[in-house]
């Protein structure tokens, strides 16, 4: 069961940089069909231990798209608003 958990979270990890390398090629080339992607907010954290792995890889990945693009003053402001 914890290879398989691993597993899945390597493929999201994969995934989700797959998505972030699509939207800079697009964003190059004045937008492209990744560019107006919406992130869903991460599910509530349940506190089991088995599940903690992939629930940090979601929030990761969450963060990564939503901040892709911004400034670092905009990063600041929503990590304050947020955290």
């Amino acid at each position: 069961m914890r290879v398989q958990q691993k597993q899945i979270i390597a493929l999201q990890v994969i995934i989700a940089e797959k998505i972030i390398i699509a939207e800079k090629r697009g964003a190059g080339g004045g937008g492209g069909a990744g560019s107006n992607i919406e992130m869903v907010n991460p599910p509530m954290f349940n506190g089991e231990a088995s599940r903690v792995g992939g629930f940090i890889t979601v929030c990761r990945l969450y963060l990564r798209m939503r901040m892709r693009g911004a400034t670092v003053e905009e990063q600041i402001q929503w990590v304050l608003l947020y955290v």
